[in-house]
């Protein structure tokens, strides 16, 4: 067989050969983390104590406080929760520690806090 028609046979085969040994692209790089926001919650937090509907609220605000703080949440959601609560607060105001328990229940549930 001819040297010419002998390439002409090769030349397909080397070609997938060489595909074959071709490496994968590089991935993209990882997001960039936010540097002004630690994503930790500080080693000082504390829940506040206490009774009833006014401190179930109180410990709740101060987790969106710091969900807010370590960047888990952004500020137009850290308003609307905070909208929410001050609707249960309201409740436990006018002495409705049930209807104010179950309006905080409501608004964890809606924004996939634990009950």
């Amino acid at each position: 067989m001819p040297v010419s028609l002998r390439l002409m046979f090769a030349a397909p085969v080397l070609m997938v050969l060489t595909a074959c040994n071709q490496t994968a692209p590089t991935p993209a790089p990882a997001p960039q983390v936010r540097t002004s926001q630690s994503y930790v919650t500080p080693a000082g937090f504390r829940l506040p104590e206490g009774q009833g509907c006014s401190a179930e609220i109180a410990r709740f605000r101060a987790v969106q406080a710091n969900d807010l703080e370590t960047g888990h949440v952004n500020k137009s959601v850290y308003d609307r929760v905070g909208a929410d609560i001050n609707q249960a607060e309201a409740l436990c105001s006018a002495g409705n520690d049930a209807g104010a328990r179950g309006s905080l229940a409501a608004t964890k549930k809606r924004y996939g806090y634990p009950g």
